[in-house]
């Protein structure tokens, strides 16, 4: 018995032991991550569709096609194709595969390139970005397994010559919480390239240490080196009137003498950190009309500057001068070179409220002697000016026009926004790089160029020039209203009074003018029977919608209304409010009419009232909502308004007929007519239509 019971105990103690042993070994295994499940999208989805504001998908095979358009470069405007988008940033090709999408801030410009096969086209300005990069799980990070997207749901009843159309339930998904990035977080764990960074200027801006003619910024791109059998040479001493065309093909060895230049790379932003944040201001149907007071967001203010003169007020440009400090430019010529740009300045009449000027110095590599905010008036910019050494090098125009798109013109740097960005480029002879896609791409950003050349080529020379017809490829329009061709150095002083006449005449400045400042927009509203009070205050809200995205004052954008019925009533005209807040509270203000339905009046109406009353430069753009079928003839109307120069958009509601809208649309009707089943879904079509107007600007001859 007592061996019994000590082998019963033993095995009892042996038993505990085991299972403490299996309870150890289980509490030291480690936990088995959960598989990601990748949900797939498809090659249309764009970014702004998606709530979630970061999310891993999965893009599909056949992505690059030019129907999936995108807008931007690293980093997207949000209503860009996102496959398209991680194919045009090199993340994935054709082929498809996984990425990584993280929603940022907008941008205050998209500039277009063309990469891996997609052309990404140029946006001035967007509400909301995005960046795209490997599809890999960031530490800290859950990602939803389905993708959210925003939606509404509503019926539609016909009853009569009325058509009630109930909201019924909004399906609007909410943004996920484990997901959302502070702003400290975006700017942390994005990685875009270099251009686009999204820091704050503050931390990247060189900030002076000595007087303000003394500061100056270069890229931190290695030198180019010398290519002295495109280089013209010249005599530096320069001694005597005139140089013969021997002398300026000497070949000159590299002297090697370069000031050492504190390295400071400029970086575009996209905003400031506190407003990194997700924005999402489209209009939700769920709000009430005038719950949201048409709200808008505005772009930052730029910080006023400490003006000592205010300026010349008819010549408000923000102007960036790029001053050759070639070697092959010579002392002498140099000297001439800043008498000029401080006659310039004399000349416009530097100040706050007019006209403001930066320089930029090139080499072999551009470098910043001081920016717009500097100096703010014409007696401080000519004592620095003066002051300015030469910097030696090559002639780099192109690279020196990709420093100033990048870099120049940025808020911080005093660009204030509302003013034309102008660039006059200074070039003795020719360049030594290629100009063309570097002054592409600045147009692109709304940067008007002119070239200021002296002492052109001569025919024995042309066979030196690396790009043939350089100014050409460079200014924005090629009729010699931006190229001004100086013969001699000495004559330079000359063409102080027309280079000044042509950079204030901001009407003819056509690279400050895009698709959001350069029309006029006229709506014409249906205010039929068959709309309905609720539905036509939806209506308002589409309109008010498109109209916020406008930079609206009476030298950009302007807006105007009628409203229809039978008849017809002029709401507001195109001169009648100036600023983006009074036109949305005047559209906030129309009544609704009711009665029938005469579109083709209405759009004679229009053409009479409204757009034989646009401006010469504005692009005449007419918008028209309508819910039926019109009770008289479209075609002859729609077609006396585009022999006028209207660009028509038809927005079809319902039971509008769809051989109307077509007939009403500018051609492609494909993409000036839509068609929507119900008021409620009218929001979607916001971005679409801004995107098609703007790819109808960005598609205008340059001659």
């Amino acid at each position: 018995a007592l061996l019994t019971m000590k082998t019963t105990v033993i095995a009892t103690f042996f038993g505990i032991f085991l299972i403490c042993a299996y309870a150890a070994k289980e509490a030291t295994k480690k936990p088995k991550k959960a598989k990601l499940y990748v949900p797939q999208i498809d090659c249309d989805v764009k970014a702004g569709k998606i709530i979630n504001p970061e999310f891993i998908a999965k893009c599909p095979p056949g992505c690059q096609d030019v129907k999936y358009r995108v807008y931007g470069t690293d980093i997207y405007a949000s209503f860009s194709s996102v496959c398209s988008a991680a194919i045009h940033s090199g993340i994935i090709d054709n082929a498809g595969g996984k990425i990584l999408v993280q929603k940022v801030a907008g941008h205050s410009g998209y500039r277009g390139t063309f990469s891996n096969g997609v052309r990404s086209l140029s946006l001035p300005r967007w509400r909301e970005s995005f960046l795209v990069s490997e599809g890999k799980p960031r530490k800290g990070v859950t990602y939803p397994a389905t993708l959210e997207y925003s939606s509404s749901k509503s019926t539609a009843v016909k009853s009569g010559n009325c058509v009630n159309l109930p909201t019924g339930d909004l399906v609007r998904k909410e943004y996920q919480t484990t997901p959302v990035l502070t702003p400290a977080t975006q700017m942390a764990t994005t990685t875009p390239t270099p251009t686009t960074t999204t820091t704050d200027p503050s931390t990247t801006t060189a900030k002076p240490t000595t007087a303000p003619a003394t500061t100056r910024t270069t890229t931190a791109a290695p030198a180019a080196k010398s290519r002295p059998e495109l280089h013209r040479g010249r005599d530096i001493a320069f001694r005597g009137t005139f140089t013969s065309a021997s002398n300026r093909n000497i070949l000159r060895s590299n002297t090697g003498i370069q000031r050492q230049e504190p390295v400071a790379t400029f970086r575009r932003t996209a905003s400031s950190p506190a407003h990194l944040a997700i924005e999402t201001d489209l209009w939700k149907p769920a709000l009430s009309l005038f719950d949201t007071g048409f709200s808008s967001r505005e772009e930052l203010n730029p910080k006023p500057l400490e003006s000592i003169s205010q300026g010349n007020p008819n010549c408000k440009v923000d102007l960036s001068f790029l001053m050759d400090g070639s070697w092959s430019i010579g002392k002498r010529r140099f000297q001439l070179q800043k008498q000029f740009l401080g006659n310039v300045a004399q000349a416009l009449g530097i100040g706050s409220a007019g006209p403001l000027m930066g320089i930029v110095q090139y080499g072999d590599e551009p470098s910043t002697e001081f920016h717009l905010k500097t100096y703010a008036n014409s007696k401080d910019l000519r004592n620095a000016i003066e002051k300015i050494p030469q910097k030696g090098g090559l002639s780099n125009v192109g690279k020196a026009l990709s420093f100033v798109n990048k870099n120049f013109f940025l808020d911080a740097n005093g660009n204030r926004g509302g003013a034309p960005n102008v660039v006059v480029v200074m070039v003795d002879g020719w360049p030594t790089d290629r100009v063309e896609e570097a002054s592409r791409l600045a147009r692109e950003s709304g940067i008007n160029i002119f070239f200021v050349t002296i002492e052109a080529a001569a025919e024995s020379e042309k066979q030196n020039v690396i790009e043939p017809n350089f100014v050409d490829k460079a200014v924005c329009r090629t009729n010699g209203f931006y190229s001004i061709n100086v013969p001699s150095w000495f004559s330079l002083h000359k063409a102080v009074q027309p280079l000044v006449k042509r950079v204030c005449d901001t009407e003819r400045l056509v690279c400050s003018k895009t698709c959001l400042n350069s029309a006029d927009i006229g709506f014409v509203i249906d205010g039929s029977s068959s709309v309905g009070t609720g539905n036509f205050r939806t209506v308002l809200q589409f309109v008010a919608n498109i109209s916020k995205e406008f930079e609206i004052s009476d030298t950009d954008t302007r807006v105007g209304a009628v409203q229809y019925t039978y008849e017809q009533r002029l709401e507001f005209s195109f001169d009648k409010y100036s600023t983006k807040q009074d036109v949305l509270s005047a559209i906030k203000r129309i009544s609704y009419w009711s009665g029938g339905t005469s579109t083709g009046a209405a759009i004679s109406y229009a053409l009479e009232q409204l757009f034989s009353k646009s401006k010469p430069n504005k692009r005449k753009i007419m918008i028209l909502i309508t819910d039926g079928r019109s009770y008289d003839d479209v075609r002859v109307p729609a077609m006396a308004a585009h022999q006028n120069g209207v660009i028509a958009y038809s927005i079809g509601v319902a039971w509008a007929a769809q051989e109307e809208l077509e007939a009403i649309a500018t051609d492609p009707d494909k993409e000036h007519s839509f068609f929507v089943d119900e008021f409620d879904n009218l929001y979607r079509f916001v971005n679409q239509l801004i995107q098609n107007i703007c790819t109808e600007f960005n598609s205008q001859p340059r001659n």
